[in-house]
């Protein structure tokens, strides 16, 4: 079992220790669940009123809430006591090891490039010119396709599909059933009936970004569809080809961009946003849950669209009346404007 004193977290992280120093931490937990071996953290004001009753040995806080921690108790002072936390907490996560080298049942092309340091799973296939660095981890059932690269330590979990043109820098993550490299979809009407576009671009996925489980990144028509670095990914989003990230930017799960869109560095993507396609989104833009972008953002800040919830007899009526609404504005400005012939 691993285990870190309260002293040694707060010489490693540079944090300010507060009681305790010698108390053991083994794990982590929320502050209403946590026990004497574990390390807690309160970022959320809201959560307040648990710090009289935690059990944790160590929570990790800002200094300005230790009005209401126990006497006695022992505490890790921080600026920003989530990311503290966040860091510590990846002390106690299992990191499994791997032995580098081919399974006896992986396909591999014979033009293909594997590092001797990588390690390639069971029934991985691996297409012609692709390459895989030094550390790569290639899990289970992976599909690396032709003229696809894998950066130093990339992790791939099972079933990760790279289909075609996918570039990787290093250190990223995929998790599993997550699809690079399939087909955009471009389609041109002729004569009555749909032709596909040929998409003849690929994926470019910068260093240390994290891709969630089953989200997909089309390729290119033209051009690729390129992330920058640090860009996080949640789970079930679709981004579409030639789509730009940039770096540091993060989306939440199910959110969809169309394609051609360009989103800045450091934006948050709420969960079930969806941003249309060949719009610019600036830096440091964040985009609420279910809100929908139809035209571009040029100025940093937070945005929202569509209706808060409320009981469905209301909304109904609300509805009813949303369908009614230029009219009214119609009706009003002609009330204005004869108002102010009449000279009242």
């Amino acid at each position: 079992m691993r285990f870190h004193s309260a002293a040694d977290l707060a010489a490693r992280f540079g944090l300010e220790l507060s009681g305790n120093g010698l108390i053991e931490i083994t794990g982590v937990a929320p502050l209403d669940r946590a026990g004497a071996g574990d390390l807690s953290f309160l970022s959320n004001g809201k959560y307040a009123g648990q710090l009289e009753t935690t059990k944790a040995g160590v929570v990790v806080m800002r200094q300005a809430d230790s009005g209401r921690l126990p006497a006695g108790a022992t505490a890790l002072f921080a600026k920003d006591p989530y990311s503290a936390f966040a860091r510590i907490s990846a002390l106690f996560e299992p990191v499994a090891a791997f032995d580098a080298g081919i399974h006896p049942s992986a396909v591999v092309d014979p033009t293909a490039v594997i590092d001797p340091g990588a390690m390639i799973g069971p029934q991985v296939v691996i297409g012609a010119r692709a390459t895989v660095a030094a550390g790569a981890r290639i899990g289970a059932q992976c599909y690396i396709g032709d003229d696809c690269h894998v950066g130093e330590d990339c992790e791939l979990q099972a079933r990760v599909t790279l289909w075609l043109r996918v570039r990787l820098g290093k250190r990223v993550r995929i998790l599993p059933g997550a699809v690079l490299g399939a087909a955009g979809f471009g389609l041109a009407m002729d004569q009555g009936a749909w032709i596909n576009v040929p998409q003849l671009g690929g994926v470019v996925i910068g260093d240390d970004c994290e891709i969630g489980a089953n989200t997909t990144i089309d390729r290119g028509a033209m051009g690729d569809t390129v992330l920058g670095n640090d860009v996080r990914l949640d789970n079930q989003i679709q981004i579409a080809h030639n789509v730009q990230i940039g770096d540091h930017t993060a989306m939440a799960g199910c959110s969809a961009v169309a394609g051609s869109a360009v989103i800045g560095r450091y934006c948050l993507i709420g969960g079930n946003a969806g941003i249309l396609g060949h719009l610019t989104v600036a830096d440091r833009v964040t985009v609420t849950s279910k809100s929908l972008v139809t035209h571009s953002i040029r100025e940093p800040g937070e945005y929202s669209s569509g209706t808060p919830l409320m009981e469905n007899r209301e909304w109904r009526k609300n509805a009813a009346r949303f369908k009614q609404l230029d009219a009214l504005a119609r009706r009003l400005g002609q009330l204005v404007r004869s108002s102010g012939a009449s000279g009242d």
